[in-house]
Order: structure tokens, then sequence, then C-alpha cells
């Protein structure tokens, strides 16, 4: 298969704190692939780089093929990336799908989402509920939802957008088993559908059960590559995740 999403050496320092040192990872293109390391090892920083969020001081970033390095989030996420991040970005005043209208309102144009999505886009938003399982709550106000809950709503209306390629920020994180057992299901349905995914998670039985590929990071720096298997037995990851933290984002 070939590499939808591709990093080459992507390095990123804050101050002193070097947060990425020559990053490079690839994911196929239909496959589910992991992205782990220890507390500081620069994760969320590689994902924001891809992302937009932040610009790399040196390496690339490339979508199918086309170099998107520092493009806006907009940009990248109008060709096809959908994200979701570790503290859940929700409305909390609106409802659960009066949240999923803002979202196709961001991606649409519309001027007043609440009052001017059309049939079209309640449908869509009502079918991505059902999916997540969200849809009984979809009249209520999303600050009563629970934590897991938000995730869930999160992963829906990312995918809102139909978009090729999804990085889940530790979708398992904070939620409990049965909802995590929820997020892998429909993690795997998306991707038989042909949806790509990197995910980033702490929750080692969640990544090794779901993805085809780790990619491990320590210190900003790939340090192992490859099947579940392989990577979970690789000393250099052993290592890693028993000796000391690192200081920069995780």
């Amino acid at each position: 298969m070939s590499a939808l999403l591709r990093t080459e050496s992507v390095s990123k320092s804050f101050g002193g704190v070097v947060a990425l040192a020559g990053a490079s990872l690839d994911v196929a293109e239909g496959s589910v692939a992991g992205l782990i390391g220890p507390n500081g090892s620069g994760k969320t920083t590689l994902f924001n780089v891809i992302t937009g969020y932040e610009r790399p001081d040196a390496g690339q970033v490339y979508l199918a093929g086309r170099a998107i390095t520092g493009a806006r989030p907009e940009v990248v996420f109008s060709r096809g990336v959908g994200r979701t991040f570790q503290l859940t970005r929700i409305f909390g005043d609106l409802t659960v799908c009066e949240n999923m209208l803002v979202t196709a309102w961001r991606h649409g144009g519309s001027r007043n989402p609440l009052a001017r999505a059309g049939a079209p886009a309640r449908r869509r938003a009502l079918e991505l509920l059902e999916f997540t399982g969200l849809r009984e709550h979809a009249d209520r106000p999303a600050r009563t939802l629970s934590y897991g809950q938000r995730k869930l709503l999160e992963f829906a209306y990312t995918l809102a957008a139909s978009p090729a390629i999804v990085l889940l920020d530790e979708p398992a994180g904070g939620v409990n088993p049965a909802l995590v057992n929820e997020i892998a299901a429909r993690i795997r349905e998306l991707n038989a559908a042909g949806v790509t995914f990197l995910i980033v998670e702490h929750d080692m039985d969640f990544v090794m059960g779901l993805c085809d590929r780790v990619t491990v990071l320590d210190h900003g720096t790939v340090i192992a590559a490859g099947p579940p298997r392989r990577v979970r037995a690789d000393p250099l990851v052993l290592d890693a995740y028993l000796g000391p933290e690192g200081d920069a984002d995780g």
C-alpha cells in the first residue's frame, strides 16, 4: 500500500526544549497506524505539525504525495484530514446535534449554522450520532455528556467532513472500558470502509489490538516502527518506557 500520510525528518523546538528531532513516519492508505511513546516524546507535537497548528523548524509533511508543510489547519482539513484532541473541543451550551451542525458550517461556509442548516446536514448529523451511539442524546446540551460521550461526539463531528485520514489523539484516554470497545469497533468499521487512521494512545492493549503498524517516538526521535508484536518486544522500546520520561510535549 502507498503512503497516504508521510513526514520526513520533522524537527520542532520550543525555546531550548526539543520536541521533535528528525521524526519520520509513513501511514499506508487504508491502514490503522499507531503512534506511541512515553510522556514528553513529541506525539502531540507531531500531530500539531501535521495538521498545521505548529510550523516545523525543519522537515516536510506530505498528504497523498502532496506537500502540506506549514499549511493552515483549515487547508489541511479541506484536503481530507480529520483530527481529534487530547482535551475534547465541544460547545457545551449547544445541543449534541447543534455541535454537529456547527462542524458542517465550518466546512460549508454558512454564516448561521443553526438557523440555515438544511435537511441533508441534519440528516447526516443524526446518522453520525447514530453510528457513534449518541443519537438518543441529540437534543441534550453537550455539557451534560460524560467524558467518554464527549470523546464520541468529537469523533462524530470529525467524521462529518468525510475525511480520508483521521488522526485520533488519545481516543481511549479516561474512557470507561465499554466505551473504549465501542470506539475501537467504530474505528474498525470505518477502516473497513476505506478510512485511514493514525492513533496516538497510551493504552497499549488498545493500540496493539487495533493497529497494523506502530511507530514509537522517544525524545522526539523515531526509535522503532513495524508490526505491533515486533515493536512491543523491541529492547529500545522497552527501555524508553522503563526509563525516565522526557520534558517536551506529549
